[in-house]
């Protein structure tokens, strides 16, 4: 399979549950997005359940594996928007306009996105709507639905570039 362009840049936060990251990666490679992964990382990238997340498609995808914040922001390539999804985000991520090279930022498991990284970014922090009663969604179901909802508006506008 050759290499493509990125449409979306997928970013993992200190991800810590492999078969999520896997999962991810499988999304990525659907709607032909780089993912990134910024350490510390809660597993090795060799893990037996990140690959059989990914099952046979985690050898076509671009990925790629950075040290921290600083480092992902020296390696994206540039001009782009980054927009960070959080459950206390108050926009709605149906609620902005997407562009092919956009990057969308999701935190860890356990956690989400750290405060301090949030508080910077007031107006590009979104979240994806839930009832009260659920605590979270789980992260690869956001990247879909995120990394979907990008395509969907391209297409509208006929603006999705080739995979």
């Amino acid at each position: 399979m050759e290499k493509y362009a990125p449409r979306l840049h997928v970013v993992l936060y200190q991800p810590e549950i492999p078969h999520n990251t896997g999962s991810v990666g499988r999304t990525c490679l659907a709607v032909g997005a780089k993912l990134w992964l910024v350490r510390p990382l809660g597993f090795r990238v060799d893990d037996y359940h990140l690959r059989r997340a990914g099952m046979d498609y985690w050898q076509h995808l671009e990925w790629q594996v950075v040290d921290d914040w600083a480092d992902l922001q020296r390696h994206l390539p540039g001009p782009q928007q980054t927009w960070f999804f959080s459950k206390k985000a108050t926009r709605i991520y149906t609620e902005v306009q997407y562009s092919v090279g956009d990057v969308f930022v999701f935190g860890p498991e356990s956690q989400g996105l750290p405060a301090d990284l949030l508080a910077q970014q007031d107006q590009h922090c979104l979240r994806l709507p839930t009832r009260a009663v659920v605590r979270s969604l789980n992260l690869s179901n956001t990247v879909a639905v995120a990394s979907y909802e990008a395509l969907r508006q391209w297409e509208e506008r006929q603006s999705l570039p080739p995979a």
